[in-house]
């Protein structure tokens, strides 16, 4: 049970970091495009362009594929899973070790506020390329699933019950979990909103959730936390005040549950570090995070 603080730098970028900080409100809601826009047209007299702002802003799915959907160490499929308490019935992208022999750790990954995007994805593949078999579901598959854009995607996620998506996930993990060929741990990552899903599951279903790592997501509803056991690992950007505020709680709450976590903070990058698509991408401190998410899952789910 311990917190660590990270003071690596992070890449020197020529955006002001309220340009950041506009994108982060925006991205979950607080401000619209419009207002968006409105705030970034002022950075411009400034010297810096609009197209410049929005390239290193908005999120670009074309650089965020570390391995192929081709890649041939990997298999990847659709598949639709039982949600009877949600929406009836889910769907995700499952990626398996092609070469697989006998069973894997599973491991559930948990996309951000806008449905299944390129770049979780990309995610499921790396774990699969890894040695585990991952599975990534659509939040938004009752309503069509992700529609190609994170503004429209957003929307459709917002005009959901947030009860019924909770329970999505729940009915996913435990999908995954008996998968035939899951060796029966069951781990999960998430992002944003994913990491708040894995922060839920953790405290909803903790005897059968074996290994959790939210990245930079908020924690479940007060009178859930006091079933948290871990163990988790939790990635914290540094230049987060909306989710750092609720970790002095959270922790105290852990620490009273006598959980088993690891925190780690990195300073100087933003929510969203992780994410390689956007300019908030910080790859000294994603590869990190990574290698421990990675190592985290070796050790807990072997």
């Amino acid at each position: 049970m311990n917190q660590n603080t990270e003071s690596q730098s992070a890449p020197t970028r020529s955006i002001p970091q309220e340009a950041f900080d506009w994108y982060d409100e925006y991205a979950h809601g607080l401000i619209d495009r419009r207002e968006f826009m409105a705030r970034l047209s002022g950075l411009a007299v400034l010297g810096l362009t609009m197209t410049t702002l929005t390239s290193a802003l908005i999120p670009n799915y074309a650089q965020a594929e570390q391995v192929s959907f081709n890649d041939p160490s990997i298999k990847a499929t659709y598949e639709k899973f039982p949600s009877p308490k949600g929406h009836g019935e889910g769907y995700g992208y499952l990626v398996v070790p092609k070469e697989l022999e006998g069973n894997a750790p599973v491991v559930l990954v948990i996309h951000e506020n806008r449905g299944l995007n390129p770049y979780i994805k990309d995610v499921a593949r790396r774990l699969a390329a890894a040695g585990f078999i991952a599975f990534a579901p659509d939040a938004l598959y009752s309503i069509g699933g992700y529609p190609g854009n994170d503004d429209e995607g957003r929307a459709m996620q917002k005009s959901l019950s947030r009860e019924k998506i909770e329970e999505d996930f729940i009915a996913a993990a435990n999908f995954l979990k008996s998968h035939e060929k899951s060796n029966g741990k069951l781990g999960a990552v998430g992002f944003c909103f994913g990491g708040y899903i894995v922060n839920m599951l953790a405290a909803v279903m903790p005897e059968q959730l074996d290994a959790g790592v939210p990245f930079y997501g908020t924690p479940a509803a007060p009178d859930l936390r006091k079933n948290v056991k871990g163990p988790l690992l939790i990635q914290f950007a540094g230049i987060d005040k909306r989710v750092n505020a609720t970790w002095p709680d959270y922790e105290a709450e852990l620490k009273e549950n006598q959980a088993d976590y690891t925190a780690y903070i990195y300073d100087g990058v933003n929510h969203g570090f992780h994410n390689d698509s956007t300019g908030r991408y910080a790859e000294e401190e994603a590869e990190l995070a990574w290698k421990r998410t990675l190592e985290f899952f070796n050790q807990k789910l072997s």
